[in-house]
């Protein structure tokens, strides 16, 4: 809708003499017409006041902004914006009286705009840091799945590893036996070579015995 006026009045404006920051200067000769306005799309209030075509007042309402009600039919407000002080009298005590009002009404409603801003940039920025803690604890949620797996892991492991040195115990009998089955039939062999030698002693001994009888017996039968 943009900006709408909410309330007119006339009174004569001043401005505070910029040397002396004490003395009021006036910006019309006489009174003109001083207007409230508010612009909904960016919820802010003006005031504004044109002395013709010359806009003597131009001052957007904010929440540090006081209207000072001085005396009976006289007012006045500080715009840092525009680096003065404005003075506006009035022709009786009750349009100053509604100017007073509207001011501390436009203050608190800026005043509330300002939080209500506040608070959304501080809910966004909690929106913002609950999605960080989401995504952090997605991936602490992550982290502890695959340190889950990776413990899976090493139990299979260990499980195959205490399996393979079972293993390898048996295998180590099954070698000590063997190795002392061989050592067993190596002395054997050994006993049987030596029983063979023996044998064969034996023999080549009765061999030579059988040899000389047999020569004694030649003899025996070419002197018969």
């Amino acid at each position: 809708m943009g900006e709408q006026p909410i309330f007119s009045t006339r009174a004569h404006v001043f401005q505070i003499d910029p040397n002396t920051k004490k003395n009021w200067v006036p910006t019309s000769k006489h009174a003109v017409t001083v207007s409230y306005f508010y612009d909904s799309t960016r919820n802010v209030y003006r005031i504004i006041s044109l002395d013709g075509s010359k806009a003597i007042i131009n001052s957007t309402i904010t929440p540090n902004m006081t209207f000072t009600k001085t005396s009976q039919k006289f007012g006045q407000w500080a715009d840092s914006r525009a680096n003065t002080v404005y003075g506006l009298g009035f022709s009786s005590e009750h349009h100053l009286s509604k100017v007073t009002e509207l001011e501390c009404v436009s203050s608190q409603a800026n005043a509330v705009h300002t939080h209500k801003t506040e608070l959304n940039q501080t809910i966004q920025e909690l929106e913002e840091t609950l999605k960080v803690k989401e995504e952090e604890i997605e991936r602490l949620k992550q982290e502890i799945d695959n340190a889950r797996e990776l413990q899976e892991q090493r139990d299979s492991l260990t499980q195959k590893l205490q399996e393979v040195e079972i293993r390898n115990k048996d295998l180590e009998g099954q070698l000590s036996d063997l190795e002392q089955r061989l050592e067993k039939s190596q002395n054997e062999q050994e006993a049987f070579r030596n029983n063979l030698k023996t044998l064969l002693e034996i023999l080549d001994g009765k061999i030579f015995e059988l040899t000389e009888l047999r020569d004694n017996l030649a003899k025996l039968l070419e002197r018969s």
